[in-house]
């Protein structure tokens, strides 16, 4: 089973809480274990949050969402100043504190990788194994197959 959706977000906070919805609901109602849901939404909040705070204000970013066999691929877009090399002790200690959505990301999701251009933005690919729960239509869908074509 397969689910592609696709959000153009205005930079602002508010917008966190409506990707965690959409994002959320779409997952459970899949029957996505709800421990699994829990990270893949606080490493796309983060993903969301650092467009917030660092991209180009104004206009909007873009979140794509692929849900494909037991996987879920996401694409955090935006298109900013992209991200700035730490050039003095001064910036190396704002990266440290500010760094730390990147480690929270690294520990939820499988897959992790970051394409940024200076002055064309940045992409944020988070990638995470789904594990199901045991009532979940997509197992019920498998079962049904499994039994007509048997």
């Amino acid at each position: 089973m397969d689910l592609k959706l696709s959000l153009a977000l205005p930079h602002e906070a508010l917008s966190v809480p409506v990707i965690r919805r959409v994002l959320g609901d779409a997952l459970r109602g899949l029957g996505v274990n709800e421990d699994c849901v829990a990270d893949i939404l606080v490493a796309t909040s983060e993903a969301c949050t650092n467009v917030i705070q660092h991209a180009r204000s104004g206009g909007n970013y873009e979140v794509v969402g692929l849900v494909d066999d037991d996987v879920c691929v996401l694409k955090i877009m935006d298109w900013g100043r992209g991200l700035r090399r730490a050039t003095s002790a001064d910036d190396l200690g704002t990266l440290r504190e500010s760094g730390r959505g990147l480690k929270i990301m690294r520990a939820l999701v499988d897959d992790l990788s970051i394409d940024s251009t200076p002055d064309r933005g940045t992409v944020v690919h988070l990638r995470k194994r789904l594990t199901w729960r045991d009532e979940a239509l997509i197992r019920r869908l498998e079962r049904q197959l499994m039994h007509s074509a048997g």
